[in-house]
């Protein structure tokens, strides 16, 4: 057995089937000092800009310590979403957290599988528009004036995709790409709500000093687990393999729950 061989087989982080699979692609000419692109931008807790200036988040530290696990690195790279979707399919994004998986997306991106819990996407309300509608459905919401904002190119759920088929409340739909600019146009009047994952709501609206004026409504949206996407055109099937492997490590021994708190604790 050559040196790098042992290495591996050695390695007190990996359990054997995941040691082999990385031996696999090593052998098959895998670079293991290595680096892969890794999506961030503004949506914490899953990944934002922390007071010393470095980045962190949920999604951020999950990726990375799965990357480090494979003898890699992240190099962060920060990009709306539509956008990182688009890089991901051109393979200058290697590795995209936090996405659903589409028919269209499987056209040029593996994905890791719903190995994460599910989070909830809710729907959130400035505090006139919930006495106003006090609805428990997105579906409610069908016949009635209200404006919702939304993300370009994000995925919010069947409910939404049938409201997005009726041309009336559609023309009423504000698609941005950035979130902040959606709960400030909720602050002033603009639109009277926004889809958003509950973490992430809670987190942002605190953060921006709305959390008087925006509150969580009690209409879910989708429970659907997201999964980590790769890019067909940057990454082998093989290396897909060890990440998934070393993902569901990080989840089963505790890792995922631990870096979870450190964002979530009060």
């Amino acid at each position: 057995m050559n040196r790098v061989a042992a290495c591996f087989c050695k390695a007190p982080w990996l359990n054997p089937p995941l040691a082999l699979l990385v031996l696999a692609t090593l052998l098959s000419g895998g670079a293991w000092a290595c680096e892969k692109s890794l999506r961030w931008d503004d949506d914490p807790p899953f990944s934002l800009l922390l007071a010393d200036g470095s980045v962190g988040g949920i999604d951020v530290d999950l990726n990375r310590a799965v990357l480090a696990r494979l003898g890699c690195q992240a190099r962060l790279v920060k990009l709306p979403w539509g956008r990182a979707l688009k890089e991901l399919e051109l393979g200058r994004l290697a590795i995209l957290p936090g996405a659903f998986r589409k028919p269209e997306r499987e056209r040029y991106a593996h994905f890791s599988g719903a190995l994460l819990p599910s989070s909830r996407n809710i729907l959130f309300m400035h505090v006139d528009a919930l006495e106003r509608w006090p609805v428990s459905r997105l579906l409610d919401l069908q016949d009635t004036p209200f404006r919702l904002g939304a993300q370009i190119n994000v995925s919010y759920g069947p409910d939404y995709q049938q409201l997005m088929e009726r041309e009336a409340f559609a023309a009423r739909v504000a698609l941005v790409a950035s979130r902040e600019s959606l709960w400030q146009m909720i602050d002033k009047g603009r639109i009277d709500g926004i889809i958003a994952d509950e973490r992430s709501g809670v987190y942002e609206i605190q953060a921006l000093g709305l959390g008087e004026r925006i509150k969580p409504s009690a209409v879910v949206v989708s429970t659907e687990a997201a999964e980590v996407a790769f890019s067909k055109r940057a990454l082998s099937p093989a290396f897909v393999a060890t990440y998934k492997a070393a993902l569901k490590d990080l989840v089963d021994d505790g890792s995922y729950a631990r870096i979870v708190q450190r964002y979530l604790a009060p």
